[in-house]
């Protein structure tokens, strides 16, 4: 289990921070769950922009947090740690808007080579600890009226070869949006956003990269940043239990052989 707390540029008295939070809605809180790299980054970053107070957890211990939020060391996966997370938010910002579970893994191996404790790390991080997290963070969300966004896959729905777990904990996490949304309606509103390709490292995609894509590109972590923050936000009020495929049009492409 990890789990360590640093601040950036939070302010100092727990009450005042507490009291303000309550008060202000540019105050609102998210907490953005493998948020030191990639769409996480880009998800915690937008937020940020948007004067959210961002709390960013991951298990990278050489992360940060965006400007005025402050990054926690955390295995989400693990429940002692998860408790600690929102026992952290809950005394220190006092209140909880948003949570988005973008967490995820992937150990990519023939089946008959994939261990049982690989097997059950990828459901761990990509999907039990989306149940851990809003669990834990229930009663903070339904007291602010909050928002959950899970970050499931276009892999939910089609596969490459060697990708059983990945696969099984996306469709997994599509699945237990939906049943979430029905539960914790109407106080809490629960959406999935589905990405395709996202280009966050590595070699850069080529032309005929982007030209596989009716959208004409390969998408960035800023494309479900965006939705991730209008998901969050009050103008999708009337959104929840749905599942957003962002791909650049990809999984509607019907395919065949030349």
């Amino acid at each position: 289990m990890l789990f360590r707390a640093t601040q950036s540029g939070a302010p100092d008295d727990t009450l005042d921070r507490q009291e303000a939070a309550m008060t202000n809605d540019a105050a609102r809180v998210a907490l953005v769950t493998g948020g030191a790299h990639g769409i996480g980054s880009g998800i915690a970053g937008r937020l940020a922009r948007d004067g959210w107070r961002v709390i960013v957890a991951d298990h990278d211990a050489g992360g940060s947090a965006p400007p005025g939020g402050r990054y926690s060391v955390c295995d989400v996966a693990d429940e002692t740690a998860v408790a600690t997370l929102f026992s952290g938010i809950a005394a220190g910002e006092g209140r909880l808007d948003a949570l988005v579970c973008n967490a995820g893994i992937m150990i990519r191996k023939p089946i008959a080579l994939l261990a049982l404790n690989e097997w059950s790390r990828v459901i761990g991080t990509n999907l039990t600890s989306t149940f851990l997290l809003v669990r834990a963070g229930e009663a903070l969300l339904r007291a602010a009226k909050g928002a959950v966004v899970t970050i499931a896959s276009t892999r939910a729905h089609m596969s490459e070869p060697d990708t059983e777990a990945y696969a099984a904990s996306k469709g997994g996490l599509v699945a237990l949006t939906h049943a979430l949304a029905i539960s914790l309606g109407p106080d809490v509103r629960v959406n999935c956003i589905s990405p395709g390709w996202i280009f966050t490292k590595g070699a850069l995609p080529r032309p005929e990269d982007h030209a596989f894509h009716s959208a004409g590109r390969v998408g960035t972590p800023d494309d479900i940043a965006a939705l991730a923050a209008w998901l969050v936000g009050p103008d999708s009020g009337f959104v929840t239990g749905a599942e957003f495929m962002v791909d650049g049009g990809v999984t509607r492409k019907m395919i065949y052989p030349d």
